[in-house]
């Protein structure tokens, strides 16, 4: 749930893996090592086949026996095991869920009996560390949550589950959602330590699904949950190059997870490709009578995958020139996206300018600080009974004791929220504002005087340096309205669009609120037009990228 730097005063690590298998690691894939060389080469190869399959070809695998549901959680469980605390140290699994082999197991025997029990049957998943499972802690990377075992499944969980779906593990994440302290570090907390790009290892997973992006995009699982307040599904999908989902508020319940903001916080599907995010949209969407925002989630709700394939001729949509940013490399991607949905015969209006008014960030800010502090405080109380810190104020007195959480930023933000007075008259107001100026005088405007049906714009600029020593710096500056929809409460989809200087870049669609299928028919109708996903290559560095390899070498003459 990550907040921009204009909005930022805004363990156990096991694994289950079968003992006989060995691991070696050659070019970041990983081979299977038998006795006898024919096996070998085959396992490696059956591997390298499940890792890179889509969520809904392994299904339909799975359903024909063609592949067991053990044998990919093997696969990812390998492909972990050898990059996440060894080799490249990525560092974005918390936990594996210790039972996800035996589920795997009866998943097996379902298909074997001619019961599959849903479009997921099989397929693993990876879940954000703020979202609650029943097999393992929910932390929210504070290790004031370390032993937060609730035993209960989110409603979002229980639904993948009813899917035939395996949670495999947990992902790490920035601290309390990126929302402790206004000088953080993207992908850091003190559970899980520094998550990195698999991209270039020393730039920014981006926050604060920042474990899931960089797990979905190391090829981890073929699904991932995030989830997002301000850009914190947005962000991470387009630095680590993948297909990301910011639903309405309220089509996804958001019981039984760690919460900053009552009106922005959703969950989300994270994958490598539109139509899996869009199987797993209607998989979790839907009403929970727990959480009043869902009450019209089960009319808006939709088969988002069967709505991939309507035609998007003739569709208007507004191009978001105001906040393509400056850097050439990305205005030619977007120009280039731009062409790929006219060649569809989409139409397209120009959109030069918008400016947000007055005092807006500082309401932003205030909006959050006080939902925050009632909504955490009402989590606290209902957290595991050996979870010690029942409050803002318990918090902020642990952290004061721990150098660890205290090593790389403060709790400025906590501070600030502990300071604030409730759901005031001043709140409603300043709730009020920001309502208007990002859905009447914002999106809703947009759509309007501009006779469009969506808008598209670049999601965000490449991957920034991680620097624990001046927190994030956004260096490149900004690119993108994506805080727009946010806070909104409505949808955004980010799709990859290619690279700038060998780190990705992605394009996103935004729209009115439960318009979630029609934007992901036209980032499916993008997607397949240019077939822009690119595999990571856990380069150490920009200097050791293949895009500038041969540049950062001294030059010979041929």
């Amino acid at each position: 749930m990550r907040q921009t730097s204009r909005v930022s005063q805004l363990t156990a690590f096991s694994f289950s893996l079968c003992a006989a298998l060995v691991l070696a690691i050659t070019m970041g894939s990983v081979k299977l090592a038998f006795a006898d060389a024919p096996a070998k080469d085959s396992a490696n190869q059956a591997t390298t086949k499940i890792i890179d399959m889509s969520a809904h070809a392994l299904a339909a695998k799975i359903a024909t026996q063609e592949i067991r549901a053990e044998q990919a959680v093997e696969a990812y469980l390998a492909r972990i095991e050898a990059l996440d605390r060894q080799g490249p140290r990525i560092q974005a699994v918390l936990n594996i869920n210790a039972q996800a082999l035996n589920i795997a197991k009866e998943r097996d025997k379902q298909v074997k009996a001619g019961n599959i029990v849903g479009p997921l049957h099989g397929v693993p998943v990876l879940v954000k560390d703020n979202v609650e499972t029943s097999t393992m802690p929910t932390t929210a990377g504070s290790l004031a949550l370390i032993n937060n075992n609730t035993g209960r499944d989110a409603p979002i969980i229980a639904r993948l589950k009813e899917a035939g779906a395996i949670i495999l593990g947990k992902t790490n994440l920035s601290e309390w959602a990126n929302f402790r302290d206004g000088d953080s570090v993207s992908g850091w907390s003190a559970v899980g330590g520094q998550t990195r790009n698999p991209h270039s290892l020393d730039r920014t997973p981006c926050g604060s699904s920042s474990g899931t992006g960089a797990a979905i995009a190391a090829q981890y699982a073929p699904l991932g949950i995030g989830t997002e307040t301000n850009g914190s599904i947005i962000c991470p999908t387009a630095m680590n190059g993948i297909v990301g989902v910011k639903p309405s508020v309220g089509l996804l319940s958001r019981t039984h997870i760690v919460p900053i903001s009552v009106t922005q916080d959703t969950a989300g599907p994270m994958t490598r490709s539109v139509k899996d995010a869009a199987i797993m949209l209607s998989v979790m969407a839907g009403t929970d009578p727990r959480d009043s925002a869902t009450a019209d989630a089960d009319r808006y709700k939709k088969d988002y995958a069967a709505e991939l394939e309507q035609p998007i001729k003739g569709k208007r949509i507004g191009v978001f020139r105001a906040v393509q940013s400056e850097h050439p490399e990305i205005i030619a991607a977007f120009d280039e996206a731009i062409a790929a949905l006219v060649a569809q015969g989409v139409e397209v209006v120009d959109i030069e300018e918008f400016e947000t008014p007055d005092e807006f960030w500082g309401k932003a800010l205030q909006v959050l600080l006080i939902e925050f502090k009632h909504e955490l405080n009402a989590y606290l109380a209902n957290a595991a009974p050996e979870v010690t810190s029942k409050n803002l104020a318990d918090l902020i007195a642990f952290n004061a004791q721990s150098d660890r959480e205290l090593a790389i930023f403060g709790q400025s933000l906590f501070v600030d929220a502990q300071a604030t007075e409730g759901y005031n008259e001043e709140y409603q107001e300043a709730l009020a504002f920001l309502r208007e100026a990002t859905q009447a005088k914002g999106i809703d405007k947009l759509l309007s005087d501009y006779k469009v049906e969506a808008i598209m714009m670049p999601s965000q600029t490449p991957a920034f340096l991680i620097d624990p020593v001046y927190g994030d710096s956004f260096a490149g500056g900004f690119a993108g309205a994506g805080w727009m929809a946010a806070i909104a409460g409505y949808p955004q989809v980010s799709v990859p669009m290619g690279t700038m200087r060998g780190l990705p870049i992605n394009l996103s669609f935004m729209g009115k609120k439960w318009d979630e299928a029609f934007l992901l028919n036209l980032a499916y109708k993008y997607e397949q037009a240019s077939q822009k996903l690119t595999k990571p290559e856990l380069a150490q560095s920009a200097i050791e990228q293949s895009h500038f390899n041969e540049a950062m070498a001294p030059f010979t003459s041929q």
